[in-house]
């Protein structure tokens, strides 16, 4: 028999919650540093499963002060949230008004009683979006809380016009970022993902509800903003199979006696690439429909080791997290046009075939450019200046390095090759635009080849140091997000320094 547990049976109606809290952290040791988090971004999306009408939601953070929270989503009903002082904390808090004059909360959620798809909460998809019965929020802390609850703010039925939070809290997860160091000097850093058991037990002495994890992810190589994390977002938030991390887990808090530890919380971990600037997860919890011990209500998985769900033992969807931690991992990283190649004092980047390496912070690296036969080294770009053979810097996040060689022929390279061609003697390279979703992106002069409208035309060559001015263009209804790859930013207009080739990312609303 399964355990009668009738406390929270309102979490087996498919509810859809999701919250990540950022954390800007620098190791205290330098010589151990290797990667800093500068920002990570959370949106959820979540049901109103309490059964009543409610008009407002609320975070309650331990451990944080209201200035510790810059920044929050507000393209839905309740608009900016207020962020208050606690007797712990801080509380970010979505709320209407009250109207006075006819006694109401001019806006609110109405309980969730449809199944739910993607984009369903979203304030720009009208049809659904008024009688959905969810709400799309977004929030982050620059600092590491230490508790969170998440509530429904309910209309107090002793206290007509007042909102109180709704209890039982609603199960929202709290994913915790930190990077590890690396195990041995030089090598990759490691971005550590935690995420802590949603629903407290009742009492200390009990386990607390159990959900199924399960966990995608995906690494870009350019910074993620809030607006992103959506999940309507294919382009940014990962959904594929091919990009599951972890499949179903079993997470439940436990008691200090009588739990292995292995359930309260489940630990995720990558190698922080030096090109990865953000590393984007989307974690989904489903009811545990299976049995609890009917003591200690701990889960009995019919596998024995709840790693694998019966068919019978896995229920609604309980929540979907698009969280995105923004990472600048201490690296040099090499790019080189024309014929030669450019080698490190300490051999680990070989600029021909290995461009990049990651470092400790700190760490003084010498560059030596080496033309091919038949060319002469021009000169570096960006950390490195001038024309001298060798240069030296000091990985402190990721270095940029460019190194210009001649070519003898046009089109050519040998050494490695990889960068631009010359025609007419004049070095010459391709900018490239990519889009996330539709929208126009324009470049201002045109290339030597063709105008660079994408759109239309996504790629031109300009001859070597040309400034370009790209300007991006969201369609009606739409909006330009943000730049990643050269440009960055989220104003819709970026330049860039055409010394070797470039990709352009340009984001666009869904």
């Amino acid at each position: 028999m399964k355990s009668a547990r009738p406390r929270r049976s309102a979490r087996n109606r498919g509810t859809l919650a999701a919250l990540a809290f950022s954390m800007l952290t620098a190791p205290t040791i330098a010589a151990a540093q290797s990667a800093i988090i500068y920002g990570s971004i959370g949106n959820f999306d979540i049901s109103n499963d309490t059964g009543l009408t409610c008009h407002g939601f609320q975070i309650e953070l331990d451990g944080v002060t209201p200035a510790q929270v810059p920044y929050s989503f507000s393209t839905e009903r309740y608009g900016a949230p207020k962020v208050l002082p606690s007797a712990n904390g801080a509380i970010v808090r979505w709320d209407s008004p009250f109207d006075s004059n006819t006694q109401q909360f001019p806006e609110r959620t109405l309980p969730h009683t449809v199944p739910w798809f993607p984009g369903q909460c979203y304030q720009w998809n009208p049809a659904t979006y008024q009688d959905s019965g969810c709400e799309h929020f977004g929030t982050g802390v620059t600092g590491n809380p230490t508790r969170a609850l998440a509530n429904w703010l309910c209309e107090d039925p002793a206290n007509p016009g007042t909102l109180i939070p709704n209890n039982p809290p609603t199960a929202v997860p709290m994913p915790v970022y930190y990077v590890q160091p690396p195990v041995a000097v030089n090598n990759p850093p490691v971005l550590v993902v935690e995420v802590p058991a949603p629903e407290p037990a009742e009492s200390p002495e009990l386990f607390g509800d159990a959900q199924w994890l399960r966990v995608f992810k995906v690494e870009l190589n350019h910074e993620v903003q809030l607006e992103q994390l959506l999940a309507d977002n294919p382009g940014v938030v990962p959904m594929d199979p091919a990009q599951l991390e972890s499949s179903y887990q079993i997470i439940q808090d436990e008691p200090a006696a009588g739990g292995n530890g292995k359930r309260k919380r489940h630990r995720h971990q990558g190698n922080i690439d030096p090109t990865t600037r953000a590393v984007v997860r989307r974690i989904e919890t489903y009811a545990y429909t299976g049995q609890y011990d009917p003591i200690t209500h701990e889960a009995l998985c019919a596998d024995g080791t709840c790693n694998a769900p019966a068919a019978d033992e896995i229920g609604d969807l309980v929540s979907v997290q698009m969280t995105g931690a923004n990472v600048l991992p201490d690296a040099v990283l090499v790019t080189k046009s024309g014929n030669g190649n450019v080698d490190s004092g300490d051999k680990l980047i070989s600029c021909g075939s290995k461009c990049n390496q990651s470092y400790n912070a700190g760490t003084r690296v010498t560059l030596s450019a080496k033309p091919g036969s038949g060319s002469t080294f021009l000169g570096w770009t960006g950390a490195c200046i001038g024309t001298a053979g060798s240069c030296t810097v000091t990985a402190n996040g990721p270095v940029n390095v460019g190194a210009t060689f001649s070519t003898p022929t046009a089109g050519g390279g040998g050494g490695g090759g990889g960068g631009g061609g010359t025609t007419g003697g004049t070095t010459q390279f391709t900018l490239s635009v990519g889009r996330s979703n539709p929208g126009t992106v324009i470049a201002t002069p045109n290339g030597v080849d063709r105008a660079l409208n994408c759109g239309n035309a996504c790629s031109a060559k300009f001859n070597s140091g040309t400034a370009v001015a790209l300007t991006a263009t969201p369609p009606a209804g739409k909006q330009f997000v943000s730049w990643g790859g050269a440009c960055s930013g989220t104003v819709n207009t970026c330049t860039v320094s055409v010394n070797a080739n470039l990709s352009v990312q340009a984001n666009f609303s869904k």
